[in-house]
């Protein structure tokens, strides 16, 4: 049984001619940041180019970006970026790929281009686009395409299958295997048999549900219990879900409609995305339903609906900001809030920080957890195993999934019947060849998480996160102290300024005669005197003892001694 991960054997060799190399970027270990480089002979095209968001122990970041660093100077090598739906975790990356060659064509579906180019219109970016639907065929440079539709909770989502002279690999994306779905586009299986048919050399699956047994509760399961909400809410709704989320947006407009409420879109992002999808037909909203935000102090909160963004406790978001009493939009006592989403991992302290600070304005929270009011877009080990049984691939390589996820989605492929030392468990950064049918790491590229935070890309490190946490957990302190060169006097000092360390600076006190002592010590020394660094770190040694022995506290500390 797959029991953990091919170790790459360091820097990848050239790849010989006619070999398919796949060198995932982004979402193998993360959900997130998902971007795959395809490489036959010397061309480039790439999948995906997605961001992920940031945890608790990156404060201050924006996003976080794949590494481009692998492809930065083959730009003009690049066919291609194809976008198999209009998620942030698998588009949110382009614009920052874009800044470095703003010409690059990009591939996709109607409704993910009409997001990307919006998104893009903010970055200033004047794409190169090309729509595709199911059932297309395009070649770009080596790589003939096929797009097949896949079913996830986004419409107009596809699974790409490559064509190369080294095999054929079939991407599916994210993807469900929903029977009854809102707008009636299932996962195309017989395509899945028909290529399977044919021969698929490398079958590259979604592994996000892979521990989850069974199959995933379809779309049509939600509506009821909105319904039920809706009829016995009093006051205001607020449903808060992802600003691309336009089926469970279509459910929430649908049960508005029904139970006499108007809706109004609350967040930059929700308002473009659902105007992108009402113009283009992905979204049907019921007439006079749809009203203004700014309109819904006129009209009763019985008959109000707010649909919003910060499902996922993003501090910034509409929602967090209203748990934060910092929105114009305010809730309390007899109001109720939908969170109409799954929790991304790694975002659960976030988001019930968000659902405390609402229930304690005195509004209901419902969520996953308590009512049916969210189902996943991510095929379940019962559909994953059809799939495997369908497609019948020579080589299997997990994608878009953290460890466990991955090692999951392994297993069901052995358990299908692929040999065991055909299923590639690979992660960012690993370099894996196909050739021959057969597909193996064979070494890795250097990658890391680039950190967007503010207007600067990749400029912080993990050093300068570490100086965050710090401060936020243990706090600052700084010295200062003036010493004659000449005589080695203590002129002035050590001055000793804290924050966030105790709450009464007098503590400190007790510590200055032992600095002192210790800087009269080193000064004694004339080629100390001279040497401002080794006086700092004597001070920084003193200090963070003390407070290490008595506070039990580990702050950023830094100090300053100035010669005269």
């Amino acid at each position: 049984m797959t029991t953990g991960f091919f170790q790459a054997s360091g820097p990848a060799p050239e790849p010989a001619r006619g070999t398919l190399r796949i060198t995932p970027l982004g979402g193998l270990g993360d959900v997130g940041r998902n971007m795959t480089v395809f490489e036959i002979d010397g061309r480039l095209l790439i999948v995906d180019c997605g961001v992920l968001f940031p945890e608790d122990a990156q404060p201050g970041v924006d996003l976080i970006l794949p590494d481009f660093d692998a492809i930065r100077d083959r730009l003009d090598d690049i066919e291609a970026i194809v976008l198999t739906h209009g998620h942030e975790d698998h588009i949110g990356g382009v614009p920052y790929l874009l800044r470095m060659k703003n010409d690059i064509p990009l591939v996709g579906s109607t409704l993910t281009l009409a997001f990307l180019t919006a998104k893009l219109r903010e970055h200033r970016i004047t794409p190169t686009t090309i729509a595709v639907e199911e059932g297309r065929k395009e070649s770009f440079g080596p790589f003939d395409c096929e797009f097949v539709a896949v079913n996830h909770s986004i419409p107009d989502a596809l699974a790409v299958h490559l064509s190369t002279e080294a095999g054929t690999v079939l991407h599916t994306g994210d993807f469900k295997m929903d029977q009854l779905p809102l707008d009636g586009r299932i996962t195309d299986l017989r395509a899945f048999a028909r290529l399977g048919e044919a021969g698929v050399d490398l079958f590259m699956t979604d592994s996000t549900n892979a521990e989850v047994p069974g199959f995933t509760v379809g779309e049509q399961e939600i509506g009821p219990t909105l319904e039920a909400i809706f009829a016995r809410a009093t006051q205001k709704i607020v449903v808060a879900s992802f600003s691309s989320h336009v089926h469970r947006v279509q459910q929430v407009l649908d049960a508005a409609a029904a139970h006499g409420r108007k809706v109004a879109f609350v967040g930059r992002s929700m308002v473009r995305n659902m105007g992108i999808a009402s113009e283009l037909g992905y979204l049907r909203v019921p007439e006079r339903t749809l009203i203004d935000a700014k309109a819904i102090t006129t009209i009763p909160d019985e008959q109000v609906v707010l649909m919003c963004t910060g499902s996922q406790g993003e501090p910034m978001a509409a929602l967090g900001r209203i748990a934060q009493g910092d929105h114009r939009v305010s809730v309390g006592p007899g109001d109720v809030v939908i969170l109409a989403s799954s929790l991304i991992p790694g975002n659960e302290n976030a988001v019930f920080s968000v659902v405390n600070g609402l229930m304690a304005l005195g509004a209901e929270v419902v969520h996953k957890g308590t009512a049916k009011v969210h189902t996943s877009g991510h095929a379940s080990a019962g559909e994953l195993l059809y799939c495997y049984n369908i497609v019948r691939p020579k080589n299997v390589m997990p994608i878009h999934g953290e460890v466990r996820h991955l090692l999951a989605n392994g297993r069901l492929a052995e358990a299908t019947g692929v040999p065991r030392e055909r299923v590639v468990l690979a992660q960012d950064g690993h370099v894996v060849d196909l050739r021959d049918g057969v597909a193996q790491v064979v070494g890795e590229v250097p990658t890391s998480y680039v950190y967007v935070d503010g207007s600067s890309v990749g400029e912080i490190s993990e050093a300068d996160l570490k100086d965050r946490r710090i401060l936020g957990d243990e706090g600052f302190i700084s010295l200062f102290a003036v010493v004659d060169t000449a005589t080695g006097a203590l002129l002035a000092g050590p001055e000793i300024r804290a924050r966030g360390v105790a709450e009464d600076a007098a503590v400190f006190e007790k510590v200055r005669p032992e600095i002192i002592k210790a800087l009269e010590e080193a000064v004694a020394d004339p080629a100390n005197r001279r040497d401002a660094h080794q006086l700092q770190q004597v001070m920084r040694r003193v200090i963070g003892r003390y407070v290490s022995q008595r506070l039990r506290r580990r702050p950023m500390i830094v100090p300053l001694v100035l010669e005269a």
